[in-house]
C-alpha cells in the first residue's frame, strides 16, 4: 500500500505541475466557454485515463515510447482546423443552442477526442511513462490522471468565469486563438521530434 501511495503522490504532483500552462489547459479553457463543466470534465477524464493507461503500460511493461511525431502533427493540423472553424462560426438554431448548453454526449465526445489526440506524445504522457518505470503502474495511472484532471479543472473554472464577463465575439476570437496556439504547439513538437 505504501508503494501505491508514493506512486500516487509523486505522479499527481509531477503531472499537475507539468500540466500548468500546457496546451491541454488552454484547450480546457476554450471548451469551458462553449460547453457545460460536467461534460468537459467527463471528456477530459476519460481521454486522460485512456492515454495514461497506455502510458503506464508502455512504461511498466515495455519501457519504450510510441512513435508520436506523426500523431502530434495530425493533431496539430486538426486543432488549427478547429480554430478556423471557430472563427467561421456556426449558425445555431434554438434547439442547437439548448443542446450545446446541456452539453450532452456530443460535448463529451468532442472534448474526449480532442484531449486524446492532444495528449498522445505530450510531455505528460512521456512523464507518465517515465514515472511508471520507477513507481509501478496503478498508483502512477491514478495519480497522473487525477493530477491532469485537477489542473485542467482550474482552467475550466477560469474559462467559466471569463465566459460570463466577456462578449461573444471576444470569446469566439479567443477560443480560435487558443485552438490555433494548441495546433501550432503540437506541430512544432512533432517537427522537432521528426526532424
Amino acid at each position: 500500500m505504501e508503494g501505491f501511495l508514493v506512486a500516487l503522490a509523486v505522479s499527481f504532483g509531477v503531472i499537475f505541475v507539468a500540466e500548468l500552462g500546457d496546451k491541454s489547459q488552454l484547450m480546457a479553457l476554450a471548451f469551458a466557454t462553449r460547453y457545460r463543466t460536467m461534460p468537459i470534465l467527463i471528456g477530459i477524464t476519460v481521454a486522460t485515463a485512456v492515454v495514461h493507461l497506455a502510458s503506464v503500460a508502455i512504461g511498466y511493461g515495455l519501457g519504450s515510447a510510441l512513435p508520436t511525431g506523426w500523431i502530434s502533427l495530425l493533431a496539430g493540423a486538426a486543432f488549427i482546423g478547429f480554430g478556423l472553424w471557430t472563427l467561421r462560426g456556426d449558425s445555431l438554431t434554438e434547439e442547437d443552442k439548448r443542446k450545446a448548453a446541456r452539453g450532452g454526449k456530443s460535448a463529451v465526445l468532442t472534448v474526449g477526442v480532442a484531449f486524446f489526440l492532444a495528449e498522445l506524445g505530450d510531455k505528460t504522457m512521456l512523464a507518465t511513462i517515465t514515472l511508471a518505470t520507477q513507481y509501478g503502474w496503478f498508483g502512477t495511472w491514478v495519480g497522473s490522471t487525477v493530477g491532469m484532471v485537477a489542473a485542467d479543472a482550474l482552467a475550466i473554472i477560469v474559462g467559466r468565469l471569463l465566459g460570463r464577463k466577456l462578449p461573444e465575439r471576444t470569446i469566439k476570437y479567443g477560443a480560435a486563438a487558443l485552438f490555433a496556439i494548441s495546433g501550432i504547439w503540437l506541430i512544432i513538437d512533432a517537427l522537432s521530434e521528426l526532424l
